[in-house]
């Protein structure tokens, strides 16, 4: 039997009790902080705890009310609802009534709940019968209704730095109260670094895989090495836990950081950012059709075969799938991010669409309308027209806008790749209809 199969799991036992144990947010927690001294003076408001996992959002919620002294209420999403609401609020204000003492009403993954039961606490905060501490991963903007996120404080945390996860796994087997201290553990340094390295700022990540490595070296009896090495280390582990949400804040963050690579030419990081997400489990065809958009918005002209290029990728991920469609993606994003860059596509689709919002309906030109029947032809439909493949150069320069948008310009091309050779064309026939009309006139 494991020695620690009897106890509560290491990451629980050495919790922070205290602001002098915490680790990290010294941007928060730091002496003469904001949140420092408010913890300090008791002077405490409803407040959202925003954070990647294991970076100390409930740790924190715990110190505050164990300095505090108030009562600390958790509550669940999956297991409450505005029924349990209720309840609690009576509870708190009994104890407020009778013995002066608040309560402290935690949240955990606040995001995972309902807007009823977020519109359920919005009555007690405003009247202070509690005090809400919210914990989320997302983020609040998206993942919080408005009216409940007016009357809370929203504190950003970070992932706990690789000095900070050292720290507390230097704490963990050192301390022979709450940690492995009692067992006499060394941590080869390869095996430390690579157990850093794995937390990936995570620190409930971190104590888990040193206390299954523990567990491996208890097993041995008192003979077994008492010096855990990277082989213990990495059998104690399981992959890397690849931060990613498919429909959360770092979702956005990271296709947002893979589509600006690819417009910044960077085609390292695109690289990157691209198995970051595959990685953590996106939607390979998601990935995909944001590649196309790439392609023809920051791409466009500038090199036609972008966009040929996007497809077959689309095409690879939903014929092929994970893992094999990896190497297609990734295809696609290097010549996407190598490609030369115009948004003048883009650019031009937006400013005929504003010109289509702001001005009348004007009718189609006559001469370029469809004439299919005898009564459409006897009313001018299509007179006049000039078949241009017919006309030399292949080109006979009518106008084809409006009347009151004659000689409007939507698109100019670039000066790179392809674009170039588009701007000499228009450039051409362009000289062309100013030749043409000068014979006319």
């Amino acid at each position: 039997m494991s020695l620690f199969s009897l106890t509560a799991p290491l990451a629980e036992r050495l919790r922070p009790r205290t602001l002098a144990e915490f680790v990290g947010q010294e941007h928060l927690l730091g002496v003469g902080r904001l949140l420092n001294r408010a913890i300090v003076a008791d002077q405490i408001v409803s407040m959202i705890l925003w954070g990647p996992p294991g970076s100390g959002k409930t740790t924190l919620a715990r110190v505050i009310a164990n300095i505090t002294g108030h009562k600390f209420v958790a509550f669940s999403a999956v297991m409450n609802g505005v029924k349990e609401v209720r309840d609690l609020v009576a509870d708190a204000q009994q104890l407020l009534a009778n013995f002066g003492k608040r309560t402290i009403l935690f949240v955990d993954e606040i995001h995972r709940f309902n807007k009823a039961q977020q519109d359920a606490f919005l009555p007690h905060l405003e009247a202070g019968t509690v005090i809400l501490i919210g914990a989320t991963t997302e983020n609040p903007s998206f993942a919080v209704n408005g009216a409940l996120l007016s009357r809370c404080r929203v504190w950003t945390l970070n992932a706990l730095s690789d000095d900070n996860i050292g720290e507390i796994v230097a704490l963990a087997l050192r301390d022979e109260l709450r940690g492995l201290g009692k067992m006499r553990l060394t941590l080869a340094d390869d095996a430390r670094a690579h157990l850093i390295n794995y937390a990936n700022g995570d620190a409930r990540a971190a104590l888990g895989a040193l206390e299954m490595a523990a567990n491996y070296a208890s097993e041995g009896g008192e003979n077994a090495a008492k010096e855990l090495t990277l082989t213990t280390i990495k059998e104690a582990i399981t992959a890397r836990n690849v931060t990613y949400d498919k429909g959360g804040d770092e979702h956005y963050n990271l296709i947002s950081a893979l589509h600006k690579s690819v417009r910044g030419s960077d085609p390292q990081a695109a690289l990157y950012w691209l198995a970051r997400m595959l990685s953590g489990g996106a939607d390979p065809l998601y990935v995909a059709r944001r590649m196309v958009r790439m392609a023809s918005e920051d791409i466009g002209l500038a090199d036609p075969q972008a966009l040929t290029l996007a497809l077959a990728a689309k095409d690879a991920a939903h014929f092929l799938g994970l893992p094999e469609c990896n190497t297609a993606l990734a295809e696609c994003a290097i010549y996407l991010a190598t490609a030369p860059k115009s948004n003048k596509t883009y650019v031009a689709f937006n400013a005929a669409a504003a010109a289509v919002a702001q001005t009348r309906n004007e009718p189609v030109p006559l001469h370029i309308r469809n004439a299919p029947t005898k009564l459409m032809k006897q009313l001018d439909y299509g007179k006049g027209y000039q078949y241009d493949p017919d006309c030399a150069d292949g080109f006979s320069g009518q106008d084809h806008l409006p009347e009151s948008l004659a000689g409007t310009v939507f698109y100019t091309p670039g000066e790179f790749g392809f674009e170039r050779e588009l701007k000499k064309r228009l450039d051409y026939w362009e000289k062309l209809r100013a030749t043409r009309r000068r014979v006319e006139n």
